[in-house]
């Protein structure tokens, strides 16, 4: 009788204990690196993020970023997501080559990586691409020309000639010029670092510098704004064309004024969506494949290829183009 009272009092101790103890988590984190914080672009995207974590069981997500558009920091930032241990980072690289010894050690370390404007790097598993960048650099082009009535001098901005989507975009453009001999590509390439104020000053320089240029292409999301500025302190508006990456709202004064005629974008809340349902698929195993519908608009019919290393890339439909006349149908 002792015997059995035993037992039980020991079966209802464990009992107890297991009740008490609290449950393993099995919640999988999804780390964002974007290139800087602070900018609209980038504060859009995190709401992507924040949307796919909290419409997504089982997964918590976050974004992160140096304060400045460094590809220094970001590895920082990156080496502290592996000591932390997360189970997936998804990066927008400020320079994608700056990168590939990090992701090496991630990868290598379990973790799946995900990137965004950098279909050449080889340490990842997925690179996601809103569109084909050369085609977009030439739908660029192709609004610039028009303005400029396909002649004059013009020249291209990019973030850094590290931030291989903008470079991409600028050769997509200047190779769709070449069908027009009376335009003149020149001083091509200037590097903003994501910085209107740098833009700015770079343009007055260069309008300074060649009094008869005719043409800007911006590159970072907001190089029109700084060019815009330029040509409405010089006088220009009408006399100079500027096209090119930017958000309606923070481009809106700008396309209102004619300082700017066009721009082109894709949601970057829709971008930070997406990297992450393509994260959280890798995570789970599942197959990314051509014709895919992820639920996202512009993204609705993916394609995918082999990327450079044993990841893939995995392409969209998702630009829009903006003018005066309909960027106040884009609430961002």
């Amino acid at each position: 009788m002792r015997k059995s009272t035993f037992l039980l009092s020991s079966l209802s101790l464990l009992v107890a204990a297991s009740v008490a103890l609290p449950a393993v988590s099995a919640e999988k984190e999804i780390a964002t690196v974007v290139k800087v914080t602070g900018e609209n672009w980038f504060t859009r995207m995190g709401q992507g993020v924040e949307a796919f974590g909290a419409e997504t069981d089982g997964v918590k997500a976050r974004q992160v970023g140096p304060a400045k558009a460094d590809a220094a920091q970001q590895v920082a930032i990156i080496q502290d997501l592996i000591a932390q241990g997360v189970d997936a980072i998804t990066v927008v690289p400020m320079d994608p080559s700056a990168l590939e010894g990090v992701f090496r050690r991630a990868m290598q370390r379990g973790i799946v990586i995900t990137t965004h404007e950098a279909d050449n790097v080889q340490n990842t598993m997925v690179d996601m691409e809103a569109f084909d960048n050369f085609e977009f650099g030439a739908n660029f082009n192709q609004k610039l020309a028009e303005c400029m009535g396909h002649q004059g001098q013009w020249t291209s901005f990019v973030g850094s000639l590290g931030s291989l989507t903008h470079v991409q975009w600028a050769d997509g453009g200047a190779q769709y010029a070449e069908q027009y001999p009376e335009m003149e590509l020149v001083s091509p390439k200037n590097e903003s670092f994501n910085d209107a104020n740098r833009a700015y000053e770079q343009a007055k320089e260069i309008l300074r510098s060649y009094p008869d240029i005719k043409g800007f292409q911006g590159g970072s999301a907001i190089d029109v704004i700084g060019i815009g500025r330029a040509v409405e302190e010089a006088g220009l508006i009408g006399k100079v064309c500027v096209v090119g990456l930017g958000l309606p709202q923070d481009t809106g004064p700008y396309l209102e004024s004619g300082a700017v005629q066009y721009i082109s974008f894709w949601d970057p809340k829709d971008a930070g969506m997406v990297m992450n349902i393509l994260t959280n698929m890798t995570l789970n195993g599942e197959e990314i494949k051509s014709g895919m519908d992820l639920g996202v608009p512009g993204y609705n019919d993916i394609q995918v290829t082999q990327g450079p290393g044993e990841g893939i890339i995995v392409r969209g439909q998702a630009w829009v183009d903006v003018d005066v006349s309909n960027y106040k149908d884009y609430p961002f």
